[in-house]
């Protein structure tokens, strides 16, 4: 309630509303040496239900969770020292994470997603964590993306789990990704989508791809988490 307390009241009126819909919480999370403040829902059962998000992603609310993903990228993001005039781009950025983290470390970020209470969530923990000023928010249909500046870096975590975005999303990526910048992608092992994904950009000569593993503790449960990093193909 502190942390709420010291909300501005245009993002103190954002998660009254949020609440009429949703049981949520701000919840602590240390990323390096950063302390941010996510805005959570607090029964993901019932919204997740049983499914299993790596077999069945018919309708699947991949936004409201955590991933484990996410929680790689974020670190990685929070390591990641901030290029003068770079600008970081979140794809699917759900709740935000690996965005805000790396908003924490100094990095200019905007965070985008397709429906606006996703953003209204980003809203809230932005302020929350106190890197409101550095972090912008963006409606983005992949499918008819606006016109926008290029970014020095993009990231994602968990988006590539359907295939027909597969085409829309490399095209996204080439187009708004300037010249020398990076992709860095996140996803767990178990997603089958992720390597037909890199697998297609590598062969349509669109980009170079180089992968690492991490490797992580979550749940009582041991993640291994692949780290994508894509750079356009100059030649």
């Amino acid at each position: 309630m502190e942390i709420e307390a010291k909300l501005s009241p245009e993002a103190g009126q954002l998660l009254a509303d949020l609440r009429k819909n949703y049981q949520v919480e701000l919840e602590p999370l240390n990323i390096r040496e950063h302390q941010l403040h996510l805005l959570q829902v607090s029964d993901l059962s019932s919204l997740l239900g049983d499914r299993d998000p790596f077999e069945d992603v018919t309708g699947f609310p991949f936004w409201v969770k955590v991933w484990e993903a996410a929680l790689v990228l974020a670190d990685f993001m929070a390591a990641q020292p901030p290029e003068p005039d770079g600008r970081v781009l979140e794809l699917g950025a759900g709740l935000g994470l690996p965005g805000l983290a790396a908003a924490a470390a100094g990095h200019r970020v905007t965070l985008s997603d397709y429906e606006p209470h996703i953003l209204d969530f980003q809203r809230v923990s932005a302020a929350a964590s106190g890197v409101d000023q550095q972090v912008e928010h963006l409606l983005l249909d992949w499918l008819h993306p606006p016109e926008l500046p290029q970014f020095t870096t993009i990231i994602g975590a968990e988006v590539l789990f359907r295939e027909e975005f597969f085409t829309p999303l490399l095209e996204l990526m080439e187009k708004f990704l300037a010249r020398g910048g990076s992709i860095y992608l996140a996803h767990d092992i178990r997603r089958q989508s992720m390597s037909p994904f890199l697998s297609r950009a590598e062969k349509e000569k669109r980009f170079n791809i180089a992968i690492s593993r991490r490797r992580m503790q979550s749940n009582d449960s041991e993640h291994t988490i692949i780290l994508s990093r894509l750079q356009k193909n100059q030649v």
